[in-house]
This record gives C-alpha cells, structure tokens and sequence, in this order.
C-alpha cells in the first residue's frame, strides 16, 4: 500500500490538476494491490523511478536557471529579471537624473546587475548537492506542494549559505562603483530611522536578496518547464516517468 500512495503522490508533479480527475485516479491506484504486477504506461513506474526523474527534473532545472542568470545580461538584459534601486531609493534616483547624474545612476544600476551575474555560478554546487540529498519527506513535499514547491526548497535548503557567498562577490563588484558607497551610506542613515528595509541597508544586502529570488524563481521554472514537455528533455529516465503520466 506505502508504495502505490508514493506512486500517487508523484502523479500530480507530472501532471497539470485541470488534465484529469485527480481524485478518481488517486482511488483507482489506492484500490490496486500492492502486489498486482504492472507492464506499461503509468502502471510500470516505480516510487524509485519517480523520486529519480524527479532529482533529474530539480537538477535539470538548477542548472539551467545558473546557466542563464549567470553570465553577462543573465540579468541585466533580461526586463523582466534586472534588479532595479530599491524603491526606497527610487525617488533620489529621480532627483539624481534631474541634476544631471543619470550616467552614475545607470552605472550603479549595471553594476548590481552585473554583480548578481558573477554571483549565481556560486549557486550550482549547493543547488545540486541539495537536490543529492533530498530526502523522501522532501519529494513528497515538492510533489504535493504546487507550483512554488521547487523554489521553496531550493530556499529552505540552500539560502543561507547562498547568501554567505553571493555577498562576497556582490560586495567586490559594487565596490567598483563610487556610487556604491554613497547607496550605503544613505540607505544605512535611512534604515537606522526605519526608513529602509534593513535587509536594503547596503547595496550587497539588496542585491544578494534580488539575485536569489530571481534565482530560484528561475529555476522554479526551467523545472516546470521540464516536467510539462519530457520528450524535449533528451533524457530516457524523464521520458518514462514524466511521458508515461502525460499518456496516461
């Protein structure tokens, strides 16, 4: 019984909820026994060959979303992923492009974004070790958890150490703009008086925390991507599992 609830659980990672009806198909696999044998289609797959397109599937998706980002105008030339000045700081921005400062303003803009690229190929060995070392407990909560389940636990098991060493490299590029340091000084007085959000205090801070939003919402993504179109993935293990639930 423990297997085919698993097996069931994995049905809905493959599978848009409006393509069947989940909950006749979840009685139906209950109902089988355990011990009824199984020779094609959804039927052949196995809890381990779930949890295993499902690891593929997250690493697939990792790599990707660090391929992307991380490289010159991963962000930058992207409108929809370019981290922009905080909107606390928006309005001096506004002011410095009216006094005739919009070259330092663009500059300092570019150089979080390029900051942000240099950072995430940091992000690839932590992002692959986590999905080595998912758990059952893990999958089940990936698998059940809807469309943010992926970016959720790259966040909980990655985050931390992320931003210990996103801060570093964002810190070292932004260093090379003067205006760099005048953003820290002004958004440090600012947040003293709460004026800021502390975690936009200095510009390594609010960088680091855009570049890994923007990140596992990516890889969010290039996962969902994968799993929507397994006969694109060029790989034999996602076909069988993903394949056989979308022909079901």
């Amino acid at each position: 019984m423990k297997r085919w609830v698993i097996l069931a659980t994995g049905l809905t990672f493959a599978l848009p909820v409006h393509a069947f009806d989940w909950n006749e198909m979840l009685k139906g696999v209950l109902g089988k026994p355990a011990t009824q044998s199984a020779t094609s289609g959804v039927d052949a797959l196995s809890s381990a060959d779930i949890n295993a397109g499902l690891k593929e599937a997250l690493t697939r998706g990792a790599e990707a979303a660090v391929a992307q980002l991380g490289q010159k105008d991963g962000f930058f030339g992207n409108p929809t992923l370019k981290i922009p000045l905080p909107p606390s700081l928006q309005k001096a921005e506004k002011a410095m492009r009216m006094f005739g400062m919009g070259k330092q303003a663009d500059e300092l803009v570019l150089s979080m974004n390029r900051a942000a690229e240099a950072a995430v190929p940091e992000a690839k060995t932590l992002l692959v070790d986590a999905v080595k070392e998912m758990t059952l407990e893990d999958a089940k909560g990936i698998l059940t958890g809807g469309k943010t389940s992926a970016t959720d636990f790259f966040r909980k098991k990655t985050e931390t150490r992320l931003t210990e060493r996103f801060a570093p490299i964002v810190k070292a590029t932004t260093d090379k703009v003067g205006l760099a340091q005048q953003y820290n000084q002004y958004a440090g007085m600012a947040a003293q008086f709460n004026l800021v959000d502390k975690k936009q205090a200095s510009v390594e801070q609010y960088v680091t925390q855009q570049a890994l939003d923007r990140l596992y919402t990516v890889i969010g993504e290039k996962e969902a991507a994968i799993r929507a179109n397994p006969m694109q993935a060029s790989s034999d293990l996602l076909k069988k599992v993903f394949g056989a639930v979308m022909g079901k």
